[in-house]
């Protein structure tokens, strides 16, 4: 496991019984966390806690306000700034365990930028969120291309490249398997692809996703659009399951042309309590000028 432990802003301090106690920048959220399947005392009884995200049983749910707090705020991460606020479906429009991807991602930029003199590479971000990945590979030197079917991540992602004076990023509104097919029409390429495809979808336009049948022959599909010497190619996913050697062998077989070597990884934070937690699963595929 990639433990993201460069965080100063952020922090877990405990977890039990499907739930996560966590520290933003002061802000002490309790939500809950499918991979918390052990028992540690009732964490909803700790004092400090400014809200909790309570399920309904009949889907969804909302958050219950404690302690006031601001409506949004802002958590840095090494030079990267982005702004943070309880949203719906639990979540908060960051995921702090990236950070591991984020450094290797930045590494991986600054040895491209080290062997192509004035030459800045072109990525590419699927189903990309608020652009926390967006920012940090732009902030690095690349010239990014952030394409989710969300209008208001797209937004909120430019407000985290404006906290992080990151520029070089071009915000698409657009379903990512459309858009991507037109990219190939165009003849376009790029150096690295990124994705964070989610379980289930549905596109502007209704378009449907399932990651189980719709991941593998998308992600062939996007091998057409990578340079002749590409980068890196990463898939993140958090769909319960889907161990990272999966992610692996669809990078794999789906870059068998491209020269390289896959690895697969599970990503976490480590906890006030010892432990680790797992947060989700990635691969990486990297470019063998660049392995």
């Amino acid at each position: 496991m990639k433990i993201a432990d460069g965080w100063k802003d952020y922090k877990i301090l405990a977890t039990s019984d499907g739930m996560k106690l966590e520290d933003w920048k002061g802000v002490v959220l309790l939500r809950p966390d499918p991979q918390v399947i052990w028992q540690n005392g009732d964490l909803s009884k700790r004092e400090g806690i400014n809200a909790v995200y309570r399920r309904s049983s009949s889907g969804g749910g909302k958050w219950e306000i404690r302690k006031p707090f601001p409506a949004e705020w802002t958590l840095n991460y090494s030079d990267l700034t982005f702004k943070v606020k309880p949203m719906g479906f639990k979540h908060t429009g960051l995921f702090p365990e990236q950070a591991v991807n984020w450094d290797e991602m930045r590494r991986l930029i600054a040895l491209y930028k080290s062997k192509n003199a004035d030459s800045k590479p072109k990525i590419l971000n699927l189903f990309a969120y608020t652009g926390g990945a967006s920012v940090a590979c732009a902030k690095a030197g690349a010239l990014v291309t952030h394409v989710d079917a969300a209008k208001g991540m797209v937004e909120r992602a430019g407000e985290n490249a404006r906290l992080s004076k990151a520029d070089g990023i071009r915000y698409i509104v657009d379903d990512c398997a459309k858009f991507v097919a037109r990219e190939i029409r165009r003849g376009n390429r790029y150096d690295a692809v990124i994705m964070d495809p989610p379980s289930y979808g549905r596109g502007p336009g209704g378009e449907m996703w399932k990651i189980e049948s719709d991941l593998y022959p998308f992600v062939q599909n996007c091998a057409n659009l990578l340079s002749e010497n590409p980068l890196f190619f990463l898939i993140n996913s958090y769909t319960t399951g889907l161990q990272p050697g999966v992610l692996k062998n669809i990078l794999t077989l789906a870059l068998k042309s491209f020269c390289g070597r896959a690895e697969a990884y599970e990503i976490g934070i480590a906890t006030e309590e010892g432990i680790a937690l797992p947060c989700g699963a990635s691969a990486m595929f990297i470019g063998e000028n660049y392995a």
